[in-house]
């Protein structure tokens, strides 16, 4: 079961990045994640920022079990993609791109981890307020990053829901069983924000 979504645990806490401003650690997460795209050119380049970011976890005090159980969802995907590429690119192009890919998942879950999206989201619709007499769509932009974090723990709260009433009833796993309720709660709530958005006027 998957009790601890990503991007959806917050660890309270009093180290020099949970004190960090939010729009300060967003800025360096991007530019971390660019860092990790364009640098690497060996596994052992893309294992040093991953050893770097597990050190600033060390530095907020994340404890291990909930740094883990952050990146556990999304193992089979890594997984999975980590062999097509050894397919395509042999094993050091693999092991490069997937352990950078690592680095920056867990970057941006620590990111959630040492931020409230509360804070985040207040602190980047300030920041950007200024470019609105300029054209741009800053209500858009604060909403696409909401929706953007909130709906991955949503979808896999809607996984845990499958999975519970599954069990409740006594049946085995199916992944036709699992996939059809899934993609049928996960289409209905895209449905409901959708109409939710255009009774707003958010989108057209």
């Amino acid at each position: 079961m998957i009790r601890e979504l990503p991007l959806g645990v917050y660890v309270p806490g009093d180290t020099i990045l949970h004190h960090a401003g939010p729009t300060l650690k967003f800025v360096l997460l991007v530019a971390f994640i660019i860092f990790a795209t364009a640098w690497p050119s060996q596994p052992w380049h893309s294992l040093a920022l991953l050893v770097f970011v597990l050190a600033w976890y060390a530095v907020a005090r994340i404890p291990a079990k909930i740094a883990w159980n952050q990146l556990v969802p999304l193992l089979p995907i890594l997984l999975f993609l980590g062999a097509f590429m050894w397919w395509q690119n042999g094993l050091a192009g693999a092991l490069t791109t997937m352990i950078g890919l690592l680095a920056t998942i867990a970057a941006a879950n620590l990111l959630t981890l040492t931020t409230t999206v509360e804070e985040l989201l207040d602190a980047l619709d300030r920041n950007l307020a200024p470019l609105g007499r300029i054209g741009v769509p800053v209500e858009l932009i604060t909403l696409t990053i909401a929706l953007t974090i909130r709906l991955i723990p949503l979808m896999l709260a809607t996984a845990n829901e499958v999975l519970d009433a599954r069990k409740a009833r006594g049946a085995g796993f199916s992944l036709t069983a699992f996939g059809i309720p899934l993609v049928i709660r996960s289409v209905r709530r895209a449905k409901l924000i959708g109409e939710a958005l255009m009774a707003r006027g958010a989108v057209d």
